[in-house]
């Protein structure tokens, strides 16, 4: 009997744990003519245990015909395995059957123990091969349109729409592939700048003079009634800041004629244009919203402290303030009229009869060059002993005592004075008789700087 060598009992163990590494065959092998059919035959069934030890065999008396062939579809890589390890084994013992005696030292003999051995090997590694495959299908999916359907969700169409860019590569030795990487909120907005950024790196720098190029992205279209919409609400406030302005530019001017010129000059004005004093009037109130108080409503207080009997004249009376806030009979006299209870005079010549009235105001109304008329027409209609109160603004005095020096010589004697005011002056007089100098007599005193309005 002859003796196996060694390495061919080792076989089946280096076949359950991978390739077998090709070693030259011990000289002994060579002199003994079947120990190369013995030598493949014990490989291959080494083989064949090595696959059949991971499905167990099933009983063949209880296997008919059909549960065979639903084995073969199921595990159609066990059946081309042990047919291709059959029809290995067949080649290789008609090749050995093929060859003469044995020869010891022919080269000849040696060349067909190595293609033997190399054909050994080729089916060791298909064994391996077909390990792999197994593990491989094990992790797949066994369904073909679950397959289908896991090559749809990771195709190009899945990436689209994905926030990575580029799928993952996977590794040759890897088994499973690794779910997409998905971006937080704070990276995606991060990712995105970055984009911008590198697309404005290489835009052309604009020249302060040209416009600003169009962006290549779309642009959502406007309705035309939005835009011609708001193009009419741009063209009204346009309008109406230029009304305003126009308004403005006139007021100066027209209080600019009050203050240089006698009051018939400015009746006469008003008279011509009955919109002057209306556009005058807007901005006289649009300036009175300025001031930190109104010296009407102080004098207006003082003469609700007083008994409701006395009759008051108000010289300049503009939209009857005065007449609105006390009980008291009021005489309204301004040079055109806001108010039914309005009186239209000049101011130097008021339709009053001589002392009839027990208070005569001057409201911010000593305007003109004829201060004095204003004062001596005051004089003539109140009664003896009666009020006479001004208010003015503080800046048109040059000096307060000159001031009510000349208005003393007209037959006033100062009763109280508040200077404390910062805007405005205000002046109590009571009547003492008719005036002490003539007509022709020159008072420096009540030569008033006007208030002058600068535009802002």
């Amino acid at each position: 009997m002859f003796e196996e060598p060694e390495w061919a009992s080792a076989a089946p163990v280096a076949a359950g744990l991978g390739p077998v590494i090709s070693r030259p065959p011990p000289a002994a092998a060579l002199q003994n003519k079947g120990s190369k059919c013995r030598q493949l035959l014990a490989t291959l069934r080494a083989l064949e245990a090595a696959s059949l030890s991971q499905h167990p065999p099933s009983l063949p008396s209880s296997d008919s015909e059909e549960d065979e062939e639903e084995r073969k579809k199921k595990c159609p890589q066990k059946a081309s395995f042990a047919s291709a390890s059959v029809e290995v084994g067949k080649k290789g013992r008609k090749k050995c059957e093929k060859q003469g005696p044995p020869c010891s030292d022919s080269e000849e003999e040696v060349e067909r123990k190595k293609k033997c051995h190399k054909q050994a090997l080729v089916g060791s590694d298909s064994a391996e091969k077909e390990k792999r495959k197994r593990k491989c299908q094990k992790h797949a999916p066994i369904n073909s349109a679950q397959h289908l359907d896991g090559v749809d969700q990771t195709g190009p169409k899945a990436w689209k729409g994905s926030t990575t860019n580029d799928p993952p590569k996977q590794s040759p030795g890897s088994i499973s592939p690794k779910p997409p990487r998905t971006l937080s909120r704070k990276q995606w907005r991060n990712r995105q700048k970055n984009k911008r950024r590198h697309k404005n790196k290489f835009r052309p720098p604009q020249v302060p003079g040209q416009a600003p190029a169009e962006a290549p992205t779309e642009k959502t279209e406007v309705p035309a009634v939005s835009r011609t919409d708001s193009h009419e609400a741009r063209a009204a406030d346009l309008r109406a800041r230029m009304a305003q302005r126009l308004d403005g530019a006139r007021f100066r001017y027209l209080n600019e004629q009050l203050y240089s010129g006698p009051s018939s000059a400015a009746q006469r004005l008003f008279q011509e244009d009955p919109e002057a004093f209306l556009v005058y009037h807007r901005g006289f109130q649009s300036q009175v919203k300025k001031w930190p108080l109104q010296p009407v409503d102080g004098i207006a207080r003082d003469l609700r402290q007083r008994p409701a009997s006395l009759v008051v004249a108000d010289f300049g009376c503009g939209d009857c303030r005065l007449a609105s806030s006390i009980r008291n009979p009021v005489h309204c006299f301004d040079l055109a009229s806001l108010d039914p209870r309005v009186t239209v005079c000049d101011m130097a010549q008021v339709p009053l009869e001589d002392e009839s009235v027990d208070v005569a105001v001057f409201c911010l109304s000593l305007m003109g060059t004829n201060i004095r008329d204003f004062l001596e027409e005051a004089n003539r209609v109140l009664k003896p002993g009666g009020l006479l109160k001004v208010a003015e603004v503080s800046s048109r005095f040059e000096d307060v005592r000159t001031f009510l020096r000349a208005v003393t010589k007209l037959g006033f004697k100062i009763v109280s004075k508040d200077l404390t005011n910062s805007h405005f002056f205000l002046f109590d007089f009571q009547k003492t008789g008719p005036p002490q100098v003539g007509p022709k007599a020159q008072l420096s005193g009540l030569k008033l700087h006007p208030c002058l309005y600068k535009r802002r």
